[in-house]
């Protein structure tokens, strides 16, 4: 009788670690090859876009004109992805005096904005499997 409730134990975690994905993402149109790609994945809208508050993040070292990298055990959600190139390296996205980034940046569904920063809706994705997605930087 142990034998079955182990058994059955073990099949349940299988199948909730199944309920992970993957996300590759490549960012594409880099143009220095210095500094760090910053990139933020957010899952809440009311979130989007604001500092530290970030699902996951992650620092690239620059050292090519495309980079790729892994978000590993990603629940079945839906996402958004803001990213700047940090060219000089200070730690922030360094802006014009209208607020409008001097540095590279991007988000998902490659949304170029026009008059305003994107919302959470214009980048938003589901994930609800392994995913690859290609980004490309703009620059104003």
């Amino acid at each position: 009788m142990n034998y079955l409730i182990i058994f059955f134990t073990l099949l349940f975690i299988n199948t909730q670690s199944n309920d992970t994905h993957t996300l590759t993402v490549t960012i594409d149109n880099i143009k220095t090859m210095e500094g760090t790609l910053e990139v933020a994945l957010f899952n809440k809208s009311d979130r989007f876009m604001e500092e530290g508050q970030a699902y996951k993040s992650v620092s690239i070292k620059v050292e090519n004109g495309s980079e790729t990298f892994v978000f590993e055990n990603l629940p079945k959600d839906v996402y958004a992805i803001s990213l700047y190139h940090d060219e000089n390296a200070n730690g922030e996205c360094d802006r014009n005096f209208f607020g409008i980034p001097k540095e590279p940046y991007a988000f998902s569904n490659n949304f170029k904005p026009k008059f305003s920063a994107p919302t959470f809706d214009d980048c938003q994705f589901e994930l609800t499997a392994d995913t690859s997605m290609e980004i490309e930087l703009l620059k104003f």
